[in-house]
């Protein structure tokens, strides 16, 4: 059955641009037709745009909740092991909710802290469920890290400066014997041919260059130019990460990572912060793409990324929520129009235009999640759109404003209506319809409340944790 669907202004992509009065038809779950110049619909006036991508998360709880307010990454990643899945189900369906009620079609699950509480093939096969009853697509990487548990190096100083017990607590929860990469890529084999169809791509998941040893990348980049499988990975994030990675790899890390074939257009970077503009143009010149994570980088002190120069040298460029948007709240419209603010131009020089950035961010987010089109809004194209209220956008009405103009001024998921995803109706009227993600939320919040005393040894060990390693990493990767 077709489906019509009415808009006072309509943006199909960079070649079309903004359509008046359109109507856009689709049936089963492709999009037939749009037409311009048809009566004006009655009711509130509506914009159509593209679905939005989020392209580079983790699928967990907030971590504020959980304490770990701005921190640097070195010790927020550990305070927010407070916030481990407690049902893996539940924890990505209310990641997933959000993303999708914030305008996505498809969100990047770069899963970096499995519950433990399951098999990990039964654990990813959950989380596919929770996208499926959500009606968003995925992209699924298990992350992967076999060396540097605690800190950028050898932890014994770390640890040795901590009392017994608390060494003990931190040992147990932090430092397991790493799997090895022949055993990663088997449990990689065997989630996607557990999850991985039209709306899941499976992924590899280094988790980053330094977490992660030379055979083990190694295998990553063999296994993806085998089989066509993408790679997600985050690279150079942190002042101390790119002095790790001076001190390991004195002729590059990414001239490294060219050299035994990482880099591709298969591959997805997250972050790039401090990556130097050699390295960039080398990511760049192989096609592989940046996502950056503005609201992230904020909260973590991590820094700006270079992504105007990233672009200018014709690096593709993704823009993700990291589950740190900076309200908290994976507003991925807010995050793309920061991105713009902070990287658009200087004084007349323009990057891009609204236009072409919100247009590339989405094309490129689709790139790196799996999902099929460009996202331009045209017939034969994924029917994968959002609606908003363009009264409460264009709320003054003086005189007549571009609306993808107003959208940056001003935009945010508040102004959501509706969210089609495959030709399916994902959220309708600003509200989830495949789950109650209130009540899930609710659920989750007090069955984390309950879990938190069973992790009262950890908090009692966190204050002189965070000391030894602020003292580490000042003394050992001295970054000056």
């Amino acid at each position: 059955m077709t489906t019509e669907v009415a808009a006072h202004s309509l943006f199909c992509g960079p070649d079309h641009g903004l359509l008046e009065n359109a109507v856009l038809r689709h049936e089963n779950g492709v999009i037939t037709s749009i037409t311009a110049g048809a009566p004006p619909a009655t009711g509130p006036r509506t914009l159509v745009l593209p679905a939005f991508i989020n392209a580079h998360d983790h699928a967990r709880p907030t971590a504020s909740s959980f304490g770990a307010v701005g921190m640097p990454l070195e010790s927020w990643i550990l305070r927010s092991a407070l916030g481990t899945p407690v049902d893996p189900y539940l924890t990505a369906a209310s990641a997933l909710a959000r993303s999708a009620r914030a305008g996505c079609a498809a969100m990047m699950v770069h899963y970096t802290r499995p519950s433990g509480r399951m098999p990990l093939v039964n654990e990813a096969k959950a989380i596919a469920r929770a996208a499926s009853d959500v009606g968003i697509r995925i992209a699924f990487a298990l992350a992967v890290r076999d060396q540097n548990p605690v800190v950028y190096g050898d932890g014994d100083p770390l640890l040795s400066e901590l009392p017994g017990d608390d060494r003990k607590i931190i040992e147990e929860m932090f430092v397991r014997s790493p799997m090895s990469p022949k055993a990663y890529i088997e449990l990689t084999d065997a989630i996607a041919s557990a999850i991985a169809g039209p709306k899941v791509d499976v992924q590899l998941g280094p988790a980053g260059v330094q977490w992660c040893s030379k055979p083990l990348l190694e295998a990553v980049a063999e296994n993806s130019a085998l089989s066509g499988r993408r790679i997600h990975m985050h690279l150079l994030e942190t002042v101390y990460q790119r002095a790790w990675a001076d001190r390991h790899f004195p002729d590059g890390i990414v001239r490294y990572l060219r050299d035994i074939g990482f880099l591709s257009e298969r591959l997805t970077l997250a972050h790039c912060i401090h990556a130097r503009p050699d390295e960039i143009e080398m990511i760049a010149a192989s096609g592989a793409r940046i996502v950056t994570n503005f609201g992230s980088n904020l909260h973590l002190r991590s820094g700006l990324a270079p992504i105007a120069a990233a672009h200018k040298c014709g690096c593709d460029i993704a823009v993700g929520v990291d589950g740190l948007a900076l309200d908290e709240d994976d507003d991925v419209l807010r995050e793309m129009r920061l991105v713009q603010m902070a990287h658009g131009g200087l004084g007349f020089k323009r990057t891009w235009t609204p236009t072409e950035f919100l247009s590339l961010a989405i094309a490129n987010g689709r790139k790196a999640t799996g999902a099929p089109g460009t996202g331009a809004l045209a017939a034969g194209a994924p029917a994968d759109f959002v609606t908003l209220d363009l009264d409460r956008l264009d709320r003054d009405q003086i005189m007549p404003v571009d609306a993808i103009d107003l959208l940056f001024a001003r935009g945010n998921a508040s102004l959501l209506r509706d969210v089609v995803v495959d030709g399916k109706p994902i959220v309708s009227e600003g509200q989830c319809t495949g789950v109650d993600l209130p009540a899930i939320e609710q659920e989750l919040r007090g069955i984390y409340r309950a879990n938190a005393r069973q992790l009262s040894p950890f908090q009692r060990a966190w204050p002189p944790l965070t000391a030894s390693l602020q003292n580490w990493f000042e003394t050992q990767l001295d970054c000056r």
